[in-house]
């Protein structure tokens, strides 16, 4: 099965995907939208989950240091509620403390030039969300 992973932000959408077999996360690549207009951000993903024959939905919940949840999860609760009104493919909440900062520091050992560092920095949140999830044997 195939799946994907998403980190959602208020304009951009970092996405990832599974090799078919369900092992390997991969970057695929940040959708871009208006700020807070989710439903173009929902729109395309929706596109992308059937044109990939996505089997499952991995969406990044945003949670504080201490666990309690803020203002952002809240925003992907009802990201993932519109979705699920969408599609039969299941939508999951997981955990995305630290995914940014894996990120970043990731970029910074690769010595990632900083222009190219806004573009890349969804995608790869993305997948080491995912992996993560993949990892966790869920």
């Amino acid at each position: 099965m195939r799946y994907m992973g998403l980190d959602l932000g208020s304009k951009t959408l970092g996405i990832s995907l599974s090799d078919p077999s369900g092992i390997i996360a991969n970057a695929y690549g940040t959708f871009t939208f208006s700020d807070g207009d989710y439903q173009d951000a929902i729109k395309q993903t929706l596109e992308l989950i059937n044109n990939q024959k996505v089997g499952k939905v991995v969406l990044g919940h945003p949670k504080n240091m201490d666990g309690s949840t803020g203002f952002q999860a809240k925003i992907s609760e009802n990201f993932k509620l519109e979705l699920e009104n969408k599609t039969t493919v299941p939508i999951v909440l997981w955990d995305e403390r630290l995914t940014t900062r894996i990120a970043n520091q990731t970029m910074f050992q690769a010595k990632t030039k900083r222009k190219n560092k806004k573009h890349i920095v969804d995608q790869l949140a993305a997948t080491v969300l995912l992996q993560s999830y993949l990892d966790s044997g869920k």
